[in-house]
């Protein structure tokens, strides 16, 4: 009993607990942590281009030579002797046009990263969000199924009485069996859709998922601001993460195009190298000698015809370009697209919320309108039948327009790339852990 009451007193999980174990544990925003980690090391990579290059060789080695004369009159001779060398090397690029666009191109991949980063974390929280709901969807629909289980049960049992007295025909015990049938098989539906719904969220915080808090009264309706879908929109155009991303291809497309125009251009390098090296006396006898070179130069290299391989990667960058232009043109119709579908998903949910609200009371009202018209005999048990139906499908409607409201505002925010933790906050306080 101890162990029941404790555990009963824990509050159910809210929406920004998931979302922090979804932090620490989806797969999917881990993946793109590390995939904007790799990205950021592109700027290095890119640098290294510019600066100096320097190496070091070192080598040894033993001879041993025999050598056989031709000529009958001279002997043969042989020696065995080590010789050993040291090079230091460094050069300096000084016009090198496709190391200076292939920086460029490493800062437009660090940003292109970045935004793809920040998509992921927009996309983290519409995944953490749509989980959370369609939990709280599926557990309505299971208490709407137990609840309208229950009422047609006492229809049913009802029109049994009324037909053992003789007050009603065989037809309304059929038809309230009817019902109460088809209502114990959308009540396992129902169970297995929140087990399902239950794993989904399970798969985006790495665990078992625990209760969840409802939605309370602390519900409220409002309209976006601003309201008017244009600024919106406008907005998108600015800021979407879709559209930043797409830019960026299209800067690194524009910025390959001259990279590989670079290789039409001639190079020119510093270089210096100092090397030390060290031989026996060998064969010849004396005592061996030792060298040191210091060297100090320019190195410019024109290229002239590579059969065509630079001319072949300047037409392909060039299409690529125009691919990547056609995919900003489509990632902006999509954001205004988005943006619109969410806007009117938010003042649309307004008006459809309300209404349904007024419909709940409407047809509640019926409800018992119509069983008091059964009590006096001008109503049928069908009549009541299909007005408890009306009722537990205008909550189940309500329950999905509250929820598809909630939604649409996350949406909406994320299609103009403001989509934030806040916004979780916001939806979070509307929930009711106990």
């Amino acid at each position: 009993m101890l162990a029941f009451l404790s555990s009963a007193a824990v509050p159910a999980a809210d929406l920004l607990e998931i979302y922090r174990e979804a932090q620490k544990s989806d797969a999917v925003y881990a993946s793109a942590r590390a995939a904007w980690a790799a990205g950021q090391e592109k700027l290095p990579q890119g640098r290294a281009g510019l600066l100096p290059q320097a190496n070091l060789s070192a080598s040894t080695q033993y001879n041993d030579r025999d050598i056989r004369s031709r000529n009958p009159a001279t002997p043969e001779a042989s020696g065995q002797f080590n010789s050993n060398s040291v090079t230091l090397s460094l050069t300096q690029p000084i016009y090198r046009a496709q190391n200076f666009a292939q920086y460029e191109q490493a800062k437009t991949q660090v940003a292109q990263a970045d935004a793809q980063f920040a998509l992921a974390a927009q996309d983290l929280i519409l995944r953490v969000a749509q989980a959370y709901v369609d939990v709280l969807l599926a557990h309505n629909d299971v208490e709407l199924a137990a609840a309208q289980k229950a009422a047609i049960g006492e229809q049913l049992a009802q029109a049994k009485r009324n037909f053992e007295v003789g007050t009603s025909t065989i037809t309304d015990t059929h038809e309230a069996q009817a019902r109460f049938d088809l209502t114990v098989s959308q009540e396992i539906a129902a169970q297995s859709n929140l087990e399902i719904r239950k794993r989904a969220v399970e798969q985006i915080i790495g665990k078992p998922a625990p209760a969840l808090a409802l939605l309370g009264k602390n519900f409220i309706l409002s309209l976006p601001e601003p309201n008017a879908m244009e600024q919106w929109v406008a907005e998108a155009n600015q800021s979407s993460l879709q559209i930043l991303i797409s830019q960026a291809g299209l800067s690194f497309a524009s910025q390959e195009v001259t990279r590989n125009r670079g290789g039409h251009l001639p190079t020119l390098d510093a270089f210096a190298s100092y090397s030390d090296s060290g031989s026996g006396s060998g064969i010849q006898g004396g005592f061996g000698n030792d060298t040191t070179s210091r060297v100090v130069g320019l190195q410019l290299a024109v290229p002239i015809y590579q059969g065509g391989l630079t001319s072949s990667r300047v037409r392909e960058a060039l299409a690529n370009q125009d691919k990547a232009r056609q995919d900003l043109e489509n990632a902006r119709r999509t954001a205004e697209l988005n943006t619109r579908q969410a806007f009117l998903g938010v003042t649309n949910g307004v008006a459809q919320v309300q209404a349904l609200q007024a419909a709940l009371v409407s047809s509640q009202s019926s409800l018992d309108s119509t069983r008091l018209g059964l009590e006096v005999g001008v109503r049928t048990q069908v009549d009541v039948l299909n007005a408890q139906q009306q009722l537990f499908s205008t909550r189940r409607d309500l329950a999905q327009a509250t929820y598809n409201y909630t939604l649409s505002l996350l949406r909406l925010k994320a299609a103009v790339g403001r989509l934030a933790e806040e916004d979780l906050v916001k939806v979070n306080a509307w929930l009711d852990r106990k």
